[in-house]
């Protein structure tokens, strides 16, 4: 039998494909904007027929209705990065958390600690070999489906046709649904004032032809709009989105001085507009890997010159980074930071940059503090910590005491909150500062210092 005579014996509808699911059943479902939303809708639809079917996935952008309260009989979310539309669920005891390296989330189910019975994804059409691309979304729901007893998939021509190791053979899906359905959109964030203070702090410590690594969000996009004097940079991530399309088109990521994977971005998820998913789509320069590969702080560090961009949410004096707890209420998850943090650390002329706004609640929080809430989950270690920015400037932390970080981590808190910090300062290491601020020699050897690495 020939893959298109296999192809069309598999062929049903959502209807059908998802009374595979049975009760008690785990479920993997397809990555953030890669999620098979028809699929999802469908077994909602159908939920009088399950009870206690576990879905497992990371940050989803789709509606999530199986969170809801009135389907808890039905479904339990196990959330491996909480998101807006599941971060009630967790806090109110409908859904669990369970923590993990981005990294390793694969091994979860390929050696069978999470045993997955179904994944539900979303592929391109299949190429005259019979392999379909799983586009936007490799990272872990390619190896999901490889450990699955059963997989699930929407096939449609919106998907694109990534590159790299991104395909599956369609003898290795058991029920086919043909559609129409598109990936999730994600609009371009909003800019603000602080986000460009510190993209333009964050761009000084970016040098030409560094290996980029760069979140989503408001910051990063800031940042990547400062970058566009650099030359020949190069992108080793977990995701990009239409920021970095642009530093392309313009001629500055080129990738041509990255000494591992020359000429080629390598990433394992997108998040981005139709711009972005049409740049994607078949494109060799792009290369996509599951993110046991791209996250593997070991493969990270063969990149010299690698320089990782995350944000947190609080940072103690000591260091410490709090990047997905608000407390004890799980907000995000630990995601990929730790594993590009590390990676940049250990990369030859490899940096690594936390950069988030100095204060939350419109101003009424500190996110610089002299210890982490109670609670609060440490993603980042203080060893681990090289660089802190926030609109108020840049603190180096790696080879300094623990005196000296809290100094330098005062300097770029917001000045609202600066008296207290030195207050607590004072009471934690039994010494007295009156200013944090940079005398003007010591500020002009850190200028020199900045514009040299440019």
């Amino acid at each position: 039998m020939n893959w298109q005579e296999i192809y069309r014996s598999r062929m049903t509808t959502a209807e059908e494909a998802v009374k595979a699911i049975k009760s008690g059943d785990r479920v993997v479902v397809g990555h953030a904007c890669g999620s098979p939303e028809l699929l999802l809708k469908t077994m909602v639809e159908n939920r009088d027929a399950y009870k206690g079917v576990e879905l497992v996935h990371m940050v989803s952008m789709g509606q999530s209705e199986y969170c809801l309260p009135e389907n808890c009989e039905n479904f339990i979310h196990n959330s491996l990065f909480a998101g807006a539309t599941t971060r009630k669920a967790i806090h109110d005891g409908r859904a669990v958390f369970t923590a993990c390296h981005f990294s390793q989330i694969p091994r979860l189910f390929t050696e069978r600690i999470l045993p997955v019975d179904v994944t539900l994804c979303m592929v391109s059409p299949p190429d005259e070999h019979g392999y379909c691309s799983f586009g936007i979304s490799v990272d872990y729901t390619m190896p999901a489906a490889e450990s699955s007893r059963i997989v699930i998939a929407e096939v449609t021509p919106h998907m694109p046709r990534t590159l790299g190791d991104s395909f599956i053979h369609v003898s290795k899906i058991d029920y086919i649904v043909e559609c129409d359905s598109r990936p999730i959109i994600l609009k371009p964030p909003v800019i603000s004032e602080i986000d460009k203070k510190i993209g333009q702090y964050c761009a000084e410590l970016i040098r030409d032809g560094d290996c980029l690594q760069l979140g989503i969000g408001a910051m990063p996009d800031s940042i990547l709009g400062f970058l566009k004097d650099k030359k020949d940079l190069g992108i080793h991530t977990e995701m990009f989105s239409d920021g970095v399309v642009d530093l392309v088109e313009a001629g500055v990521v080129t990738c041509a001085r990255k000494n591992f994977h020359p000429g080629k971005m390598v990433a394992t998820f997108f998040m981005g507009t139709e711009k972005l998913y049409r740049f994607v789509h078949n494109n060799p320069m792009v290369q996509m890997f599951p993110v046991s590969y791209t996250n593997n702080p070991a493969i990270i560090a063969k990149n010299d010159n690698m320089v990782s961009i995350n944000s947190s949410i609080q940072v103690d004096f000591s260091g410490q980074a709090a990047s997905e707890s608000i407390g004890y209420k799980q907000f995000s998850g630990t995601g990929g930071q730790a594993d590009f943090v590390r990676g940049a650390n250990w990369s030859k002329g490899g940096r690594s940059i936390l950069a988030f706004h100095s204060t939350a609640s419109g101003g009424k929080i500190s996110r610089i503090v002299p210890h982490l809430d109670e609670g609060a989950i440490v993603t980042t270690v203080r060893s681990d910590i090289h660089y802190v920015v926030t609109e108020y400037g840049i603190a180096e932390l790696r080879g300094k005491s623990l005196p000296e970080r809290a100094k330098a981590l005062i300097r770029i808190a917001h000045p609202d909150f600066r008296e207290e910090l030195m207050r607590e300062f004072g009471r934690i290491y039994n010494h007295t500062i009156t200013e944090p601020g940079l005398d003007d020699a010591e500020e002009a050897v850190l200028s020199r210092r900045r514009m040299k690495n440019s």
